[in-house]
């Protein structure tokens, strides 16, 4: 069987300003890109990119690093990239993290940004392109007005700095429930479905509880970032999610306070593990991989993680356990109120950056345009982006009997999506998010109000 994935059956209910929650979209078990596959000169993905003068050496930054789905993809394309023009890629990736995000917004601060940058579009690249350190796509087409012309502009992100477009999209991301079916079985429960709420959400969980199993494989007192967006955007509604509130007052700060106790509530019912407050994000990942929990809200780049848990070897998918994968499915988050289980939390959210630097160096200028053109072409991106979505205007098929069956669940799950909403969380930035996430703890222990770690938020929010 085969599908075609076009950007546009998500056209109109993405929301791309923002930036992904946990790291950089990838989509484990993924073939090598064609351009990686072919003999040099004979690839499919750069059909035109533009020509660069000579062989040229660019440093370039990405996140597909460590254990991201797709840095066996970009090693390959690299490769092939390198093969096809004669030029040199220095690689300084690294796994998508507070500290990387840091590293380069200090590099730009320093003078020692990269030629050529895969990262998040929303809030955190506001320092650079307010700085100029970056060029926008506009200012590129007027030399090489072909740049970025197989995507559809309407789902390249804006800046938020000054509504331009900057970033060249590869790939985007969604939010998700994944489920361990193994152990929904052994407590007599099914699967959610596209109808799932919040009531028959904790009715299974206590009866998975009862059946000697935790409910939801989450860390609180590390990772509390996926229940606490949802748990505000079942107060809410797509149309308002991405409202920052003003303060706990307003409709919208009433929605983030209920939100908390409303993870409270899960927590006093028992649904998370007994360490959640001091228990890491891996340690709960393995309990569900493990077959100790059920449920477990995550990204899209969540995938490759559990499909390398059904490995015997993590880095060889030839090693991977069929039987033990087809215990895994991924589903709609439960909803509530306006917001429909099926209206999940996904986007755009990085793409590629060319650096002004590179862009009034002569010697790069063509070759960063030819990498990044090679880079987002229509079949290096289609293996990109798999299960999750692209800007593509059109995307090549795709044969279903290249993805694993989890990926493949994924992507039924994708067709059955109502509206792809922004993280709001990636607009509540830096140190406002932390009486709230941080805190998190304390708020469902009931040593702190939910009204009053929310208000600490919002104040430090509207101050900064």
């Amino acid at each position: 069987m085969k599908k075609r994935w076009i950007a546009a059956m998500l056209t109109g209910a993405m929301v791309l300003s923002v930036t992904a929650c946990g790291g950089s979209d990838s989509a484990g078990g993924g073939e090598a890109p064609a351009a990686a596959q072919n003999d040099a000169g004979s690839s499919d993905a750069a059909e035109a990119p533009s020509e660069a003068a000579g062989p040229v050496e660019l440093v370039v930054t990405t996140t597909f690093a460590g254990e991201d789905g797709n840095a066996q993809n970009y090693k390959d394309a690299v490769a092939a990239w390198e093969a096809e023009t004669g030029n040199a890629i220095v690689d300084t990736s690294a796994t998508a993290d507070e500290t990387f995000k840091t590293r380069v917004i200090t590099d730009f601060e320093t003078g020692s940004e990269p030629d050529v940058l895969f990262f998040f579009n929303g809030a955190d690249s506001n320092s650079f392109i307010e700085a100029g350190k970056v060029v926008s796509i506009d200012e590129i087409r007027t030399e090489f007005p072909e740049y970025a012309s197989n995507m559809n502009d309407d789902l390249i992100a804006d800046s938020l700095v000054d509504g331009k477009k900057y970033a060249v999209p590869v790939s985007g991301y969604w939010e998700a429930m994944f489920v361990n079916t193994e152990v929904l079985d052994a407590a007599g429960v099914s699967v959610p479905g596209a109808d799932y709420t919040m009531d028959q959400f904790k009715e299974d969980c206590a009866k998975i509880k009862e059946a000697g199993y935790t409910p939801i494989a989450a860390a609180l007192g590390n990772i509390p970032h996926y229940w606490w967006e949802f748990a505000i955007f079942n107060n809410q509604s797509p149309e308002t999610h991405l409202e920052v509130p003003a303060d706990i007052s307003d409709e919208n700060g009433k929605a983030w306070v209920a939100g908390m106790n409303d993870i409270k509530e899960l927590y006093e019912l028992g649904c998370f593990p007994e360490n959640t407050l001091s228990a890491t994000d891996d340690e709960t990942f393995a309990m569900f991989t493990d077959g100790k929990a059920a449920f477990l809200i995550d990204g899209s780049w969540k995938v490759g993680g559990i499909v390398s848990a059904c490995q015997s070897d993590p880095e060889d998918p030839s090693t991977l356990d069929a039987e033990k994968l087809a215990h895994f499915d991924v589903t709609y988050v439960p909803g509530k109120g306006s917001r429909k289980a099926t209206d999940l939390v996904g986007g755009l959210s990085s793409g590629y950056f060319i650096t002004r630097q590179a862009w009034e160096d002569p010697e790069k200028k063509a070759a960063a345009v030819n990498f990044v053109e090679y880079m987002t072409s229509d079949d290096v991106v289609s293996v990109f982006a798999q299960h999750t979505a692209s800007a593509l205007k059109d995307a090549p098929e795709v044969d279903e009997a290249q993805f694993n069956a989890l990926q493949v669940k994924a992507m039924d799950m994708m067709s059955g999506v109502t509206s792809l909403t922004g993280a709001v969380q990636d607009l509540f930035m830096g140190d406002c998010r932390v009486s709230t996430f941080d805190g998190m703890p304390e708020i469902v222990t009931g040593r702190v109000s939910a009204q009053d770690a929310v208000a600490e938020g919002l104040e430090m929010y509207q101050n900064q």
